[in-house]
C-alpha cells in the first residue's frame, strides 16, 4: 500500500511538473548559453591571437571569461533545464549538489577575478616602476592561482555535504544550510565588493595626479621653449621669424627635447614608434626632427600609457555592470536565509537569478563598446567569417 501510494505521489509530481513547463525559460535560456558561450570564447580567442592584446589587465581579464565560459556550460544547461521544468528538480540530489557547488564557485570567481583585476591596476598606478606590463610574472601568477583557489574553498562545504540536512525536499535545488548561505554571501560579495570599490578610487585617485603632473611638465616644458626664442630674439642674431635657410643656429636643451618627447610618446601606443617634431617656431626653420632610442621606450613603460588608461576606463564598466546584475541576488538571497519568516515569491528569486547570470553576457559586449583593441579584433573576426 505504501509502495502504491509513494507511485501516485511521484506521478503526481511529475504531472505537476510537466503541466508548468516553461517553454519562454527554455528558448530565453538557449538564447543566453549561446551569447555568454560564444561571447567569451572571443575574448579568450582575441587575447590569444592579438599581439597588442597581450597585456598583463587582459590576462586577468581571459580568467574572467573562462569563469563565465564555464558558468555557461556548467552551470547554465541545467538552471534552464530546471525553469523549463517550472523550477522543479527531476534530476537526482548528488546532481544538485554539484549545481550548487559550481555555481558558487563560478560566481566567487567572477567576482574574485574582478577584486585581482582592481589590486592589479592599483598596484600599476601606485608603483608604476615595479609593475610587468607586458608578462605575468610570479606576483600575478599568485593573484590569478589565488582567485580560483579561494573560491574553491568557499564552495568546498557544498562537496562535503553541507546541503544534506533532514527534511531536505528532492523537488527543490538549492543550498540548504541558511548558515552556509550567509557565510558564502558575505565571502564571495559582501567583503570583496566594498574591497574593490575602494581600490578603483585610490586608482583614479592616482590616474589624476598622474595627468596634473603630466600637464605641469609639459607647460614647464613649452614655457622653457619661448624663455629660449626669448633670448635667441634679444641676441645678435636675426631673429627666429626671418626666413632662415637652414637649422637654427641653437639647438633645444636636452630636458626640453626629453619632455615634449614623453609627452608625445605617452599618448601613442607600445608598438609605434614615431618621430616627435621639435615645437612649430623651431620646425618652420627646418629644425630636424628627433628620433627616440630604445632607453626613452624604457622610461615611457615605467609610466602609464595611453592603452591602459583606456583600459582602466572600462574596468569600472564592467565592475558596475556585475554589481548592477548580482547585488539583487545577493541582497534577496541573504534575505531568504536571515529572515525566516519573510515570504519571498519564487518568481523574484528566479528573476534575480536570472539577472545574476546575464552579467556573464554583458562583459564581452561591454569589451567591444568601450576597448578599441578588442572592438578592432572583433570587426576583424566577423570580416573573416563572412
Amino acid at each position: 500500500m505504501s509502495g502504491t501510494s509513494a507511485d501516485f505521489s511521484n506521478d503526481t509530481q511529475a504531472a505537476v511538473a510537466v503541466a508548468h513547463r516553461n517553454l519562454p525559460a527554455l528558448i530565453c535560456g538557449i538564447l543566453l548559453i549561446v551569447t555568454v558561450a560564444s561571447g567569451n570564447v572571443l575574448v579568450c580567442l582575441s587575447v590569444y591571437l592579438e599581439k597588442a592584446l597581450k597585456t598583463t589587465t587582459n590576462y586577468f581579464i581571459v580568467s574572467l571569461a573562462f569563469a563565465d565560459l564555464l558558468l555557461a556550460v556548467l552551470v547554465l544547461p541545467l538552471f534552464v533545464y530546471a525553469e523549463f521544468q517550472g523550477g522543479v528538480w527531476t534530476l537526482n540530489v548528488l546532481m544538485c549538489d554539484g549545481l550548487m557547488t559550481m555555481d558558487v564557485m563560478l560566481c566567487t570567481a567572477s567576482i574574485f577575478n574582478l577584486c585581482a583585476i582592481s589590486v592589479d591596476r592599483f598596484i600599476a598606478v601606485s608603483v608604476p616602476l615595479n609593475y610587468n606590463r607586458k608578462h605575468v610574472d610570479h606576483r600575478q601568477l599568485v593573484l590569478l592561482s589565488a582567485t580560483w583557489l579561494l573560491a574553491l574553498a568557499v564552495a568546498s562545504p557544498v562537496i562535503f555535504g553541507i546541503n544534506n540536512v533532514p527534511d531536505r525536499d528532492p523537488s527543490a535545488c538549492k543550498l540548504e544550510d541558511n548558515n552556509y548561505v550567509v557565510y558564502s554571501s558575505v565571502c564571495s560579495f559582501f567583503i570583496p565588493c566594498p574591497i574593490m570599490v575602494l581600490l578603483y578610487f585610490g586608482v583614479f585617485r592616482g590616474l589624476k595626479r598622474w595627468e596634473e603632473t603630466r600637464k605641469v611638465k609639459l607647460r614647464s616644458s613649452i614655457e622653457a621653449c619661448r624663455k629660449l626664442q626669448h633670448a635667441a630674439v634679444s641676441t645678435t642674431l636675426p631673429p627666429l621669424a626671418a626666413a632662415i635657410p637652414g637649422p637654427l643656429p641653437m639647438a633645444l636643451p636636452r630636458v626640453i627635447e626629453r619632455d615634449l618627447a614623453q609627452s608625445r610618446l605617452d599618448d601613442t601606443d607600445d608598438d609605434m614608434q614615431q618621430e616627435i617634431p621639435y615645437p612649430r617656431q623651431y620646425r618652420e626653420n627646418s629644425v630636424p626632427t628627433v628620433t627616440f632610442s630604445h632607453q626613452l621606450h624604457g622610461k615611457k613603460r615605467a609610466k602609464i600609457n595611453k592603452r591602459e588608461r583606456k583600459a582602466m576606463r572600462v574596468l569600472p564598466v564592467v565592475v558596475g555592470c556585475f554589481l548592477f546584475c548580482w547585488t539583487p541576488f545577493f541582497v534577496v538571497h541573504t534575505t531568504r536565509a536571515l529572515c525566516l519568516t519573510c515570504h519571498i515569491p519564487p518568481g523574484l528569486m528566479s528573476t534575480v537569478t536570472w539577472l545574476g547570470y546575464v552579467n556573464s553576457a554583458l562583459n564581452p559586449i561591454i569589451y567591444t563598446i568601450f576597448n578599441t583593441e578588442f572592438k578592432k579584433f572583433f570587426k576583424k573576426f566577423f570580416r573573416a567569417g563572412c
